[in-house]
């Protein structure tokens, strides 16, 4: 009994120590994301996407992105990931957080940002990558856009190789733009700070 009572604290210790781990010092964190196809350097900018990047961070600290696919590939337009395993069954997903997309940030190619439902604030673990300059997904006057917290400097081929994979209609995901053969996101790792 004296054990559990030392070693249950410790494990809480380290599950929060790890969560909490997400360089808040760092304006301008990088991820690396292993895929199947290759590896994508993504920097991030907490300067204007404070609450996305640190929402992003906490994903990829606890390695929840570990072992997911890229569930929807829009040719010319976006590859999305995050929330799925490669059997496709939803993954856990933590409180939605604040749209950020009035930060400036524009949904250009090679950008990075977060996917939602119709209700602008209902991000909570998919991303995308803007495989075209889309701005259309800005905000506006009129409505809210979806939030762009970062951009790749490194492995845009792979991007743009990832676009062009085949795709399918999928009954259990009722989408139409799901990779004929996954594209598995192997690892993301949060990247030392310079």
């Amino acid at each position: 009994m004296t054990r559990w009572i030392i070693v249950l604290p410790l494990l809480l210790c380290s599950q929060l120590a790890l969560a909490l781990d997400i360089q808040k010092d760092n304006l301008f964190p990088r991820v690396e994301l292993d895929t199947t196809m290759g590896k994508i350097v993504v920097d991030l900018d907490r300067s204007r996407a404070p609450i996305t990047v640190d929402n992003f961070l906490t994903y990829v600290v606890r390695g929840d992105y570990n072992n997911t696919v890229f569930h929807r590939i829009i040719k010319d337009f976006v590859v999305q990931g995050g929330g799925y395993d490669p059997q496709l069954k939803t993954l856990r997903e933590d409180k939605p957080i604040v749209n950020e997309s009035g930060n400036g940030l524009s949904n250009t190619l090679g950008t990075i940002g977060m996917a939602r439902e119709k209700d602008p604030h209902t991000a909570t673990r998919q991303f995308y990558f803007n495989v075209a300059d889309n701005t259309k997904l800005d905000p506006s006057s009129k409505h809210w856009g979806y939030a762009v917290f970062g951009k790749v400097s490194e492995g845009l081929e792979v991007l743009q190789k990832m676009a062009q994979a085949p795709t399918g209609p999928n009954t259990a995901l009722q989408w139409e733009d799901v990779p004929l053969t996954p594209i598995i996101l192997k690892k993301a790792t949060l990247l030392p700070a310079n």
